[in-house]
């Protein structure tokens, strides 16, 4: 159980609170419309139908409050950064931005199903106020249902108004379409089916430009969301007491009912969120206008393209991701990309695989005309640079040992991360916690990725040169594009000083990690002590190495036991 905290308590911790004061608000709202006496005459026509309404309402109110939040990558990073000073189970939850925005999202659409299904009994059973089949109260209903707004011979307003719907004759499909809050309804909700449909993973990863697109139709759903209850069909009776004998209406003790409307409160709750993102779009516009100069695009082997650019007074830290915008493919999509430059270097280092419309035509207008290698800055089109945006590699020096984790092309940010530590530990005025560091990389075809061979190469020449081999330990391991007659070939030279398939002294292995040996050699070799685990890659091996730390991690308080903090790139 103590291991299991250590990885999952904090998580959970924030689903439960977030959770149950959604809940406990829910209730409140329930409580109120179905038991408070200013809603007696209104539930004679609902029922408990209102009560679901309007306790879904609250509730929507309350994440749509939280919907914005975890997106603002500019108040995520500033929290971040204001937080170096707490412990590492606070900082790593501002990893699960992305995660939690899901979580609010899926909470909005089941308070939506509930407020649209109680609201569509509501408007039938205000139709059958004119006429109910409820023999109990089928006078008062009428005498209810007839009750319209007029003004007073002194000009004030006589507010008997209860039932919404003028003939019991009328759809209730029709009489959607009469009000502010059945148009904005239809409207909100249309958006939000689009939003989250297209939200879905095979949509953003195989037509990106329409999930970016659609989501933008968030700026309509809170327009929407704002104006929905302006109107005013919700009301309560404003003067006492609750008389049903409509008969007695006007007498001393049973005055004729008078009715208000409850305001529109959507906005007092989403008018900071809102403000917030405001000022995150303003400084993205802002950066969209600072100048970037590409001084250098290399042109790497299996579609994959290097630009190095420069921007003055840009600040970074390992890890951290950018947004890339090219005016001359799009004006408006924003795509993220991982830093492969150190903080330490004097400019900015993106590696981009060219695998969709966008990033091939990045590609195109950066090397058109130019051969494979080299290319210096002359005619290269216009880039805007947003960010940096933090992420778990912020952490790495706050564990002691380290363990990175790269499949694929999620190898990129830990290029800055391995420079960036071997910087900082040969610098002998930097003091820092970590003591060694073990780099595991699963590729298909190491070829495709040689520009992080020669960063190893280069890393393993200035260990030698310094004495401290033992440092940096790293395991790469081939998963495909080899048969057996080449795996054969590769052991017979396996006696030679380098490795045949990358040229590094570390041989490559052939297939995957055996994960469960893995981590228990890590926790055999690093007793008590701190491991930071850091993976970027697809979410099958996440699962995977996730539960390895929950697997051999122990919560020991007398600090015998490695203990295997889990952190996941995300962007």
């Amino acid at each position: 159980m103590g291991s299991w905290l250590l990885n999952e308590g904090p998580k959970w911790l924030i689903l439960v609170v977030w959770l149950t004061i959604d809940v406990v608000i829910f209730t409140l709202a329930f409580i109120r419309f179905d038991k408070n006496p200013e809603f007696e005459l209104l539930r004679l026509f609902t029922g408990s139908a209102l009560a679901f309404a309007r306790a879904s309402a609250a509730s929507l109110n309350y994440q749509c409050m939280l919907i914005l939040l975890p997106v603002c990558r500019n108040l995520i990073s500033f929290l971040r950064g204001s937080c170096k000073c707490c412990k590492r189970n606070v900082t790593r939850q501002f990893d699960k931005n992305l995660t939690f925005h899901k979580c609010v999202a899926y909470a909005i659409c089941f308070h939506t199903v509930v407020h649209v299904a109680a609201h569509c009994f509501n408007f039938e059973l205000f139709i059958l106020g004119h006429d109910s089949p409820d023999v109990n109260n089928t006078a008062l209903l009428s005498a209810l249902s007839s009750l319209r707004d007029r003004t007073l011979e002194d000009g004030t307003k006589n507010e008997t108004f209860i039932n919404p719907i003028i003939s019991g004759t009328t759809e209730g499909s029709l009489e959607l379409w009469k009000f502010i809050s059945g148009v904005t309804g239809a409207v909100i909700t249309l958006c939000l089916i689009v939003m989250v449909s297209s939200a879905t993973e095979v949509i953003r990863r195989s037509y990106f430009e329409v999930f970016w697109f659609t989501h933008h139709l968030f700026v309509i759903f809170f327009i929407g969301l704002v104006l929905h209850g302006i109107e005013g069909i919700v009301r309560s009776q404003t003067n006492e007491p609750v008389c049903k004998e409509f008969k007695k209406w006007g007498q001393a003790n049973c005055p004729q009912p008078q009715f208000g409307t409850l305001g529109a409160n959507t906005w007092k709750w989403v008018v900071g969120p809102v403000a917030i993102y405001i000022i995150e779009r303003l400084i993205r516009i802002i950066r969209n206008f600072q100048k970037v100069t590409i001084t250098k695009v290399i042109k790497r082997p299996s579609n994959v393209i290097e630009l190095q650019m420069k921007k003055e007074g840009f600040r970074s830290q390992p890890g951290q991701y950018v947004f890339l915008k090219c005016p001359q493919i799009s004006w408006l999509e924003w795509h993220p990309f991982t830093l492969t430059s150190s903080p330490d270097e004097d400019h900015v280092t993106v590696h981009i695989r060219c695998a969709g419309d966008w990033t091939r035509a990045l590609a195109t207008a950066c090397t058109e005309g130019v051969g494979d290698g080299v290319q210096q800055a002359s005619k290269l089109p216009s880039i805007a640079i947003d960010g940096p945006f933090g992420t778990a590699a912020e952490d790495i020096f706050r564990y002691q040992v380290d363990v990175m984790v790269a499949a694929g092309i999620g190898v990129t940010p830990f290029a800055s991360v391995l420079k960036h530590i071997w910087y900082k530990y040969c610098d002998p005025s930097h003091e820092m916690k970590l003591r060694k560091v073990y780099f595991y990389w699963i590729c298909p075809d190491p070829m495709a990725f040689e520009w992080i061979q020669d960063l190893l190469q280069s890393l393993e020449v200035q260990m030698a040169e310094q004495g401290k081999t033992g440092f940096l330990i790293y395991n790469i391991y081939l998963t495909r594009g080899w048969d057996k007659d080449q795996a054969a070939h590769v052991a017979l030279r396996h006696e030679e000083e380098h490795d045949p398939i990358t040229g590094l002294q570390q041989k490559t292995y052939f297939g995957r990690p055996n994960w469960d040996q893995v981590f228990a050699s890590l926790a055999q070799e690093h007793t008590g002590t701190s491991v930071g685990v850091f993976f970027c890659g697809p979410k099958v091996l996440s699962n995977t190495l996730h539960t390895m730390c929950n697997k051999y991690s122990s919560a020991d308080p007398t600090g015998a036991a490695t203990r295997f903090f889990y952190n996941k790139e995300n962007f």
